[in-house]
């Protein structure tokens, strides 16, 4: 498909040129649009040359971007240190649904026996990406691990290097919401899973005990530099209000959060990592709970969950913090810190909410501040969400597209 057969009639004058592709990829390097792998080089490696270099990860990614001696994966999806080696897809039938041209995934992801019918663009000679490194041969088979965890025998098991067995509804403990309704609905085991089935939870557990133990082999507490797009409903979005500019193209400063993705620097804790997977994380007291923008402090709700869930008590990283040993204790971690399920919480976002807008918002969730829902509340009787949308009239009617304030369960 051309650009110019889907071109609005209102688009403004300029060059139009170019594949789709192409202007995905502006859309990602301007910031619009997450992708993954993100640059052309290991991030960790990056940071460790940044320190090498006496500057600032985030500064030197800019620098190695600007000059062209760094590149982003989405410009050459094609070169082998951008190819996505290991892939864990959880219960989406990818090869079989999801992911659309199945053919394709087969050949050029998989690697393996395909029924592609179409010619390449090299062949048809098609117009071809502007953007993209173009390849004469495409490769074949880019992925070196796929990994998958489903109660079915999906078309994407078939085809994966492991399947993980995992257990089904009625063989779990877990959480369910939908926007269509305000109701939340648990989810609990009648009987164990059969055979070597698990739950999610015990299977993600059980690898990130196993990557602990064998990560100080090759991996430490390292700096990951993380690219992500600017959120929409925060000040970013607005970075560019009249028109844009592309830091690529020498039009305006690539200046992260601004005209390029943010950048952020994590501190990776490898060996550690299972420790971290079943605790609440330090800086969910220090930096608080939000989303779009918005936060609040969640002290109290912190500590509630140290009475509930207990507290480690075992030397190291997470000594002191609340912990998350469970399936029903990460299910009492998302219910005491959402505003949905925890109406104390809803006050807080809307007061939070009412600092941009300049207008009062807390009424709406006043009527139920003292309401906190706890798992086996639910498994006893459904009970209803909070207030935390404002298409909904107080205990009347419920609009289901509602598009004003949406989940703040970042």
């Amino acid at each position: 498909m051309a650009v110019s057969e889907i071109l609005s009639p209102t688009a403004p004058e300029g060059s139009w040129s170019g594949t789709l592709i192409d202007y995905n990829v502006r859309a990602e390097r301007m910031g619009w649009l997450p992708s993954a792998p993100q640059l052309q080089a290991n991030p960790l490696e990056l940071t460790r040359a940044a320190a090498a270099a006496g500057k600032d990860p985030k500064d030197y990614a800019v620098q190695q971007l600007s000059s062209g001696a760094l590149r982003m994966s989405c410009e050459d999806p094609d070169h082998p240190a951008n190819w996505p080696r290991n892939l864990f897809v959880w219960r989406s039938n990818l090869l079989g649904a999801s992911g659309k041209g199945h053919e394709y995934f087969l050949k050029h992801l998989i690697g393996t026996a395909h029924g592609v019918q179409g010619k390449d663009l090299g062949e048809t000679g098609a117009q071809k990406p502007e953007e993209v490194t173009w390849r004469d041969q495409a490769p074949e088979g880019k992925l070196d691990l796929l990994v998958t965890l489903d109660f079915r025998m999906s078309t994407t098991c078939m085809y994966s290097d492991i399947v993980l067995p995992t257990a089904t509804w009625y063989e779990k403990n877990d959480l369910n919401t939908s926007d269509m309704h305000p109701f939340i609905h648990p989810l609990t085991s009648a009987v164990d899973p059969a055979w070597e089935a698990r739950s999610d939870w015990a299977i993600y557990k059980g690898i990130a005990e196993t990557f602990s133990r064998v990560a100080p082999e090759v991996l430490g507490v390292e700096k990951d530099l993380v690219l992500t797009p600017i959120m929409h409903d925060s000040p970013g979005e607005l970075a560019q209000p009249f028109d844009v500019a592309d830091w690529k193209k020498g039009e305006i400063e690539p200046i992260p959060g601004r005209t390029m993705p943010t950048m952020t620097v994590v501190e990776r804790d490898y060996p550690n990592l299972y420790k971290r997977f079943t605790s609440l994380g330090p800086l969910m007291a220090k930096a608080g709970n939000g989303g779009k923008g918005m936060s609040w402090n969640t002290e109290a709700e912190i500590e509630h969950l140290k009475h509930l869930n207990g507290v480690v008590t075992e030397e190291g990283a997470t000594k002191g913090l609340a912990r998350i040993d469970t399936d029903i204790d990460a299910a009492e971690v998302i219910l005491m810190l959402a505003p949905e399920t925890n109406g104390e919480v809803a006050v807080k976002a809307w007061e939070s909410l009412g600092k941009f807008t300049g207008r009062e918002h807390a009424h709406l969730a006043i009527p139920k501040e003292d309401e906190k829902i706890r798992f086996r509340d639910v498994v006893a009787q459904p009970a209803r969400s909070s207030r935390l949308r404002s298409g909904r009239d107080w205990n009347q009617r419920r609009s289901v597209t509602t598009p004003a304030t949406q989940t703040f369960m970042n």
